[in-house]
């Protein structure tokens, strides 16, 4: 799968057309309500002896189709205009006041005065968990006579504006039929205009509209039905994609999540890959910004591929915005667009029963043409924790009372087993999604997670230098045990060392390879510990970690690096780690990525649990460990045929 990149330049000459652009939006204009509870202000009422809940702060947002308009605004076009209804209630005025402060033209906001309550969700977060729901409008009847004003609004958009974006989120919202008879009577006198259907309930029953759809909905329009838990092919997803797009001759968008979006138009389709992201995520929202950015693009004169490409960049910035409905400014996705991390193979990741192996070896082909780069390395970097030493297993089982701790603070031992295990679940999955970085990134992530939590009092949240001094301190305590047992000579490099990767180093040196080694580990402390496994002097080309100033390393500048200074194809270098960081970085480069899935308990064999990561970095290539590392040589050298004998592991 190759990258699908997109210029700093250009995204700002997208951003700059999209100005321009003149824009309305047609839907189901709601009112997000945010409720922050504090159980410490509660007392019993006087008059009724019931326990109150005291409110801590509230704020509100436009929600559904308001939400669209937030995100239109916050990409600044020349102007937005909102179709739409609302009830006479304060709910109404304020989200007509918010509307307004957006920027939107609310003369074809109108007030229902009877039978219609303004779309209301109010949304209770208590201990940082969100309550049920108190929603507003769910009996509503739509008149008649408020559905002709909102068809004369949309014919007279469609003259005045350049783009149309039809919205339906709430069930039951258009309830006249004939209203949807004259929509699409209204977009049939208007084929060369933009109008972009989203619509959760009715998409099928409109014509003559683009279609903004995910995963599951397009599914549905071509008649599959998928459960609640399946996970849709991507490759299904393209056919149905396709499908819908022969029917319509209109532009296809859907999007994937974490997957990316794929756009259909009469050229063939475009599969835009999704972004890694390492932060905690809140997906809610990110449809209307996909949405908002893929109209205005298409507005603007662009294609079908940069709408989805500036949509993929919009959405990657909404969804690490907690507890609200994000927007993604122009700033926003010019810094997102900036050398982004995608997610290669997403399929494949979630998959290894579909995993390809190479005849008579355990090394999984993630992406066959990889044979076409193969036969140049001439430089090798290496991760080392997990990669080529085990001296360090089990840092995470250390890391992670470090952070429950610190994020927990005097309520570790005492807060709810419910809480305990949210806690828990976010700091795993921060673990896993980090490994491979230094150490002080990750300990920059904890102090926004002790944040975020606010279990900790602002005045006692310690900085990341003091968090990493802790860990550390748990860390080389188990470390230095070991390394007294290899000095004392009751355990041996081999009891610390991935199986045959030293014979592998030493065989690419013999080859002449440079060899680099990179970890984000401090740089002492790596270079102490080469030394002591016996292997340092295989480094040729130097040993590398974290620096006291800890920005002036990565494992992306120490690539490079390399690069730059040796003059090379990317095919002339191979990196190698079991972390997604390094094999994000060598792909980025152009070189071949081998991901290492290591058990770095018994040193040798499969750890299932790396694979999804390195599949998603961007591995090329998946290795157990380097047991089998005279073939691994022969095939990075080209002296065995990479596509000879294919075969699927069976489960």
């Amino acid at each position: 799968m190759a990258l699908v990149e997109m210029d700093q330049n250009r995204i700002a000459y997208i951003l700059d057309k999209i100005s321009s652009v003149r824009i309305a939006v047609y839907g189901d204009f709601c009112l997000d309500c945010y409720w922050i509870m504090d159980k410490r202000g509660s007392e019993i009422s006087i008059e009724t002896g019931l326990k109150a809940d005291a409110v801590a702060r509230h704020y509100y947002t436009p929600g559904g189709a308001g939400n669209v308009v937030a995100n239109l605004s916050a990409l600044k076009p020349a102007a937005i205009k909102v179709i739409g209804t609302i009830g006479n209630d304060m709910h109404g005025r304020e989200l007509t006041s918010q509307l307004q402060s957006l920027g939107a033209d609310t003369s074809s906001l109108f007030v229902q005065e009877n039978h219609f309550n303004t779309y209301s969700y109010l949304k209770r977060h208590v201990d940082g968990n969100e309550e049920p729901r108190i929603d507003f409008g769910v009996y509503n009847e739509r008149s008649e006579a408020t559905d002709v004003k909102i068809l004369n609004a949309l014919e007279s958009a469609l003259k005045e504006n350049d783009a149309l974006i039809f919205n339906q989120q709430v069930i039951g919202s258009i309830n006249n039929d004939a209203f949807i008879t004259e929509a699409n009577s209204i977009f049939k006198k208007y084929p060369d205009k933009i109008v972009m259907l989203d619509s959760r309930h009715f998409n099928e029953l409109f014509n003559n509209t683009y279609l903004k759809a995910n995963d599951r909905e397009i599914a549905s329009l071509v008649g599959v039905i998928v459960n609640p838990d399946e996970i849709i092919p991507i490759a299904d997803v393209k056919k149905y994609g396709r499908e819908i797009f022969e029917k319509s001759q209109k532009p296809v968008f859907v999007t994937c999540g974490d997957r990316g979006i794929i756009a259909f138009d009469a050229y063939g389709y475009y599969e835009i890959q999704g972004l890694q992201l390492k932060n905690k995520l809140d997906t809610v929202g990110a449809g209307d910004t996909a949405i908002s950015a893929i109209t205005l693009c298409l507005a603007a004169g662009l294609s079908v591929k940069e709408a989805a490409q500036i949509a993929n960049f919009a959405a990657a910035v909404t969804v690490q915005k907690l507890y609200t409905t994000g927007t993604a400014s122009g700033e926003e996705i010019l810094r997102t667009g900036h050398e982004p991390d995608y997610v290669f193979n997403s399929d494949l990741a979630v998959n290894e029963r579909s995993a390809i192996y190479i005849t008579d070896t355990e090394f999984e082909l993630c992406e066959p043409n990889v044979s076409e780069n193969l036969g140049h390395i001439r430089h090798a970097v290496f991760d080392h924790d997990g990669t080529i030493s085990s001296l360090r297993q089990g840092w995470e089982e250390i890391m992670e009372p470090v952070m429950m701790k610190s994020i927990l603070g005097n309520l570790h031992d005492t807060v709810d087993a419910g809480t305990y295990q949210k806690v828990m679940k976010i700091v795993k999955e921060f673990i896993y999604k980090t490994t491979g970085i230094q150490t002080i990134y990750q300990m920059e992530g904890l102090v926004n997670l002790v944040r975020e939590f606010g279990f900790v009092p602002e005045n006692q949240i310690l900085d990341k230098f003091q968090y990493k001094e802790l860990y550390n301190a748990g860390l080389m305590e188990m470390v230095n045990k070991r390394m007294i047992k290899l000095a004392e000579g009751e355990l041996i490099q081999e009891d610390f060392t991935i199986k045959g990767a030293v014979s592998f180093l030493h065989e690419l040196r013999d080859r002449g390879v440079t060899l680099y080694l990179a970890s984000g580990t401090d740089v002492d402390d790596v270079k102490n510990e080469a030394n002591a496994l016996g292997y340092a002097d295989l480094f040729n080309g130097g040993i590398y970690g974290a620096l006291k100033e800890y920005t002036r390393f990565s494992k992306k500048m120490i690539i490079e690096k390399i690069i730059q200074d040796n003059q090379l194809k990317g095919n002339e270098l191979a990196v190698f780690g079991d972390g997604p960081d390094e094999i994000r970085e060598g792909r980025r480069a152009g070189g071949i990525s081998v991901g290492i899935t290591s058990n770095e308990l018994q040193r040798f064999g499969h750890n299932p649990a790396k694979r999804p990561r390195l599949v998603k970095a961007g591995a090329q290539l998946l290795i157990p460990d380097f047991s089998q590392y005279r073939k691994l040589v022969s095939l990075l050298f080209s002296e065995r045929r990479v596509d000879a004998g294919l075969h699927i592991l069976g489960f």
